[in-house]
């Protein structure tokens, strides 16, 4: 699937529905396509980073709350950084599925309420996780996001190998 199949037309083109092609969350739709099919292709080493580096300004940063049990947390920087986190997180998840998306927003910032089903690569277990991300955009590229987690324990124990369960021992 390319990013044209969730999001209308590329960047710089116009739209039906009356939106900028480089709206917040029009940006954000490619930027979760192309998330989610690096991630589905086995990620780091696996897959191009190319398609998801088009969606990121080259000062991108993202803020993983400190204490997140999965994934990385702390602050990831530019390019290199993003591509470091996505190789993390593609080492732990299998596959994510957006299965719903609420937004409010502008041009440049939009919140985004997403209901993800993750399935972790270690287990095999699939679990859906409430995300809410605070995201500006610069030039129609990701420029910041701050995810925030409904439930953090519920995701890391999708990827506990071995908790009594019967996966994974």
């Amino acid at each position: 699937m390319n990013t044209a199949d969730v999001a209308g037309d590329q960047v710089g083109g116009s739209r039906a529905d009356g939106q900028s092609p480089d709206d917040a969350w029009t940006v954000m739709q490619r930027f979760y396509a192309a998330e989610a099919a690096y991630v589905s292709a086995g990620g780091f080493g696996k897959a191009s980073y190319d398609d998801v580096a088009a969606h990121l300004d080259p000062e991108v940063v993202l803020h993983q709350a400190p204490g997140l049990p999965f994934t990385g947390t702390g602050t990831w920087c530019g390019h290199d950084g993003m591509e470091r986190f996505l190789a993390l997180f593609s080492e732990v998840w299998e596959s994510m599925e957006f299965l719903e998306q609420e937004h409010w927003g502008d041009e440049n910032t939009v919140v985004v309420r997403n209901r993800v089903r993750f399935r972790a690569r270690a287990t095999g277990r699939n679990v859906d996780a409430l995300i809410v991300q605070l995201i500006t955009v610069r030039n129609g590229r990701m420029l910041e996001c701050r995810p925030f987690y409904w439930d953090p324990q519920a995701v890391a124990d999708a990827c506990r190998v071995g908790d009594g369960d019967g996966e994974g021992a």
